[in-house]
């Protein structure tokens, strides 16, 4: 048996799990907390809310929200300024990835120094960070108790991806509640994201036996779950299920890592400035296309946790089913669109192509892929 580990941080789900925000922050010592969001989470309420807990318990704070969907290195910079300034000790994040991701490179720069970049790839922080509280506000992004974080260099208009487990937070908060602020096309896109994150974790070369339970219940519940969360707002069920379900997803991927389809979307997000899920909606189904021969079995398990009938198939055929499903759930969702309706142009797709080999993502895709093959899904999926 190999040896494998798994990360993760105290976590505290449910409905009304945001009101244990004051008291998480005092666990973790915090005197003063530096809290980072977006301008969507503020102007919905929950930065209110959150800060209103944080007094509750007679800690004070300093906030910062200046951030794009896509966050940028110079937005980082910008944070880490105010953090040093304000004399906090402790981060709280509240909102989706960006909020998160940049709380993360704020950490890392805070303790550690020189720029985001210095950290590109795997493992090269090297000091501790500061105390890390999140409290999630969509049900896609997993970056609440991931190893990830994810930003974009601006020179190069590219995502880059720092990975470490220093970056896993001491305590994520997902309150299911706060999904009902987002509107149909975010539901649609983070839980697509999601749906992403589960199947290339479960197909990834570092996949676990721990990874593959948390992977296939993403799965189900994505599959049962995302249309009727994007139907209705106020479906609080639906919502929850959600909610565990890109929690399922994000322990997966943060210990099994990922695919090419992640590799792929970080070049167009970067260049674009695109929302990730709809990125990922574009690309997932020719990914899944290229990989299924690496591992048609897998295929066949997650076509099978979509609620597709396999019985009498063969592996091949069943495999297939589940790019059918995958497929017909990104149409049901509306983000069946090409690259090329996102914004993409072709000639770009050479540079793209080039970049993706660098990302890690790509280490852990189950086929073996080079710049003429990631050229070749790029065109297919135009």
């Amino acid at each position: 048996m190999k040896i494998s580990k798994f990360v993760s941080p105290e976590i505290i789900f449910g409905r009304g799990a945001m009101s244990q925000v004051g008291e998480s922050a005092l666990r973790v010592g915090a005197n003063k907390v530096f809290v980072v969001s977006d301008e969507g989470v503020t102007n919905a309420g929950w930065v209110e809310r959150a800060v209103a807990y944080l007094n509750a318990v007679g800690l004070q704070y300093e906030i910062f929200y200046q951030l794009t969907s896509n966050p940028k290195d110079y937005e980082v910079t910008r944070g880490l300024q105010k953090y040093l300034d304000s004399g906090c000790d402790v981060l709280l994040a509240v909102g989706g990835g960006s909020p998160i991701d940049v709380a993360k490179s704020i950490a890392i720069l805070a303790t550690n120094g020189g720029r985001v970049q210095d950290y590109e790839g795997i493992n090269k922080i090297s000091k501790p960070l500061p105390p890390m509280l999140v409290v999630a506000s969509t049900a896609g992004s997993g970056s609440e108790v991931t190893q990830f974080a994810i930003v974009v260099d601006s020179l190069r208009k590219l995502k880059m991806a720092i990975i470490s487990k220093s970056l896993v937070p001491d305590i994520a908060i997902i309150d299911p509640e706060i999904l009902q602020t987002k509107s149909a096309k975010l539901t649609a896109a983070t839980g697509i994201d999601a749906l992403c994150h589960a199947i290339e974790a479960f197909v990834s070369l570092a996949a676990t036996p721990l990874t593959d339970v948390h992977a296939l219940n993403a799965i189900r519940l994505i599959s049962g779950n995302l249309r009727e969360s994007v139907a209705c707002r106020t479906n609080l069920e639906a919502k929850t299920n959600m909610a565990m379900a890109s929690l399922n997803a994000a322990l997966a991927f943060s210990n099994a890592i990922l695919g090419a389809t992640h590799a792929m979307a970080h070049q167009v997000d970067g260049l674009l400035d695109q929302h990730h899920g709809e990125s990922n909606a574009s690309l997932l189904p020719h990914v899944m296309e290229f990989n299924l021969i690496a591992c048609p079995e897998k295929f066949k398990l997650i076509a099978s946790a979509m609620g597709e009938e396999v019985t009498g198939l063969s592996t091949r055929a069943a495999a297939e089913k589940a790019v059918e499903a995958v497929r017909r759930l990104i149409a049901d969702v509306g983000l069946n669109k090409g690259l090329g309706e996102l914004g993409l142009k072709e000639e770009f797709i050479p540079r793209l192509s080039k970049n993706a080999l660098n990302d890690a993502c790509l280490i852990t895709n189950p086929r073996d892929a080079d710049e003429n093959d990631l050229e070749a899904i790029f065109k297919r999926a135009m």
